[in-house]
């Protein structure tokens, strides 16, 4: 078959793509489920972005909650109160509610909030209780569907670890002290009726105590720190914008921030389109390969750091760039990665390159045969080349080589066209300082551990050494 051109297959690349996890409403055929493994079904329902909002009472919680809900108003959001799982109070703690301290960790059942964030999270509606402050109890509920933001709101919400390990984006509104008391007194005097006097034992016996000992102290886990609360819109603006970035991402993006997927367009769908194909001619597969092989290494370089530089122009104006770096080496995983070393070449004048020969043998029998590497590449960045990501374990025993070699974690960088979920949980739970590059994030692998949908034996089709 005559290759075909590529403005042909990126206009019908529009159609559905069922590359990655997103299959929401489409069907795989049916050759591709029967093959794909038992734990790539069970994750192909794609994974909710979960903010963690906490900050003192009255701080404006829940104003920056409306807020960011209000901006993402094209989005499935849903907020989940801190304040809907206080505990019971039991009879003999009503006669004396008044001596309650609803502002400890201990007010709070966590595992009722860990269950009902696993259940979304997992794409199951749940029931969420509503607290009732005057019978202390839970008297009603209501059911909350899977969404593509969970948005955790609370006092304490950071105060177990176990909930803050769950969250993607941690959030403390930071307002003063006077203002939050403030608030306090008229938001307790004007809606729920209370002497402002009975407001002001409630704050210096409780509140301010519990938030000196338990919730300041949580401060430290937040990534962003918002002052003045909902007052601050740039902030929230700042916050909504990386929201959006992160939902546009692979759903492993959000879980492993070490992994880097090339923003995908026409050109490049229209070009995994023809390397994919059975029936692409050699020439054509090595022609596109090389193409996108040349964006990921681009990519990479990207990763890499650099120093400020400035330069005289022609016009003897002064420019202020940046310096590459000049500490850098390229190591290929033998055969397939030495696809990717003359785009290295190209980008990289005079760079060295080192080899790593490993026996694949299925999903075991992996053997370091053959390794020659640079004597002083514990001193350099590494760029790790393989063109597929399938099981992972050739990459971990490369990255464990070069590691004893003397390369830190953080210096290399590995280069894929393809990976494999699979692959990319092992690898970067493994290796979580290294940072992993590639252009796609396939299905899944089969019973026989190749990648699906894939390209076939990359190697073999590169090189022209197929049966054909």
């Amino acid at each position: 078959m005559g290759s075909t051109p590529v403005e042909y297959l990126i206009e019908s690349s529009t159609r559905a793509h069922f590359s990655g996890f997103h299959m929401d409403g489409m069907q795989a055929t049916n050759s591709q489920v029967g093959q794909t493994t038992t734990s790539v079904n069970e994750n192909v329902h794609k994974q909710p972005f979960i903010i963690g909002v906490a900050g003192g009472a009255a701080s404006g919680k829940t104003t920056v909650c409306d807020m960011i809900i209000e901006q993402l108003h094209d989005q499935r959001v849903v907020l989940v109160n801190q304040d809907s799982f206080y505990h019971n109070l039991t009879a003999e703690e009503l006669t004396r509610v008044h001596e309650y301290n609803f502002d400890h960790p201990d007010a709070f059942d966590n595992e009722k909030l860990l269950s009902v964030v696993e259940m979304l999270k997992h794409g199951k509606a749940v029931d969420i209780p509503k607290y009732d402050f005057r019978s202390y109890k839970n008297i009603v509920s209501r059911r909350v569907n899977p969404s593509d933001v969970i948005i955790l709101e609370g006092i304490l919400i950071f105060h177990d670890p176990r909930v803050r390990e769950m969250m993607n984006m941690k959030i403390f509104v930071d307002t003063d002290a006077d203002v939050r008391l403030a608030r306090r007194i008229r938001r307790d005097t004007g809606e729920k009726g209370r002497d402002i006097s009975m407001v002001l034992d409630q704050y210096s016996k409780f509140v301010k105590p519990a938030f000196d000992d338990f919730i300041l102290p949580t401060k430290k886990y937040a990534d962003i720190i918002i002052p003045r609360g909902g007052d601050n819109h740039v902030a929230i603006d700042l916050i909504v914008q990386h929201i959006r970035t992160k939902l546009g991402q692979h759903d492993l993006c959000k879980i492993y921030p070490n992994l880097y997927v090339i923003h995908s367009t026409f050109q490049i769908r229209g070009m995994h389109t023809l390397i994919r194909d059975a029936q692409t001619t050699k020439h054509d597969f090595v022609f596109y390969a090389d193409r996108l092989i040349r964006l990921v290494v681009e990519h990479g370089l990207g990763h890499l750091p650099f120093t400020e530089k400035q330069v005289v122009t022609p016009t003897e104006s002064v420019y202020t760039g940046v310096d590459f770096c000049k500490r850098l080496c390229g190591v290929s995983i033998i055969r397939s990665g030495e696809s990717m070393e003359n785009a290295l070449r190209a980008c990289c004048k005079g760079i060295k390159i080192g080899k790593i020969l490993i026996h694949r043998e299925g999903d075991n029998g992996q053997q370091l045969i053959y390794e020659k590497l640079p004597q002083d590449i514990s001193d350099r960045h590494v760029l790790l080349l393989d063109p597929i990501l399938g099981t992972g374990n050739s990459a971990v025993q490369a990255i464990s080589l070069l590691l004893k070699k003397g390369v830190p974690e953080a210096n290399i960088i590995f280069l894929n066209l393809i990976s494999a979920p699979q692959g990319v949980h092992v690898v970067c739970r493994r290796f979580p300082r290294i940072k992993i590059v590639t252009s796609e994030i396939e299905t899944g692998l089969n019973k026989e551990f190749r990648v699906l949908p894939g390209m076939g034996e990359f190697g073999d089709r590169y090189f022209g050494t197929d049966d054909e």
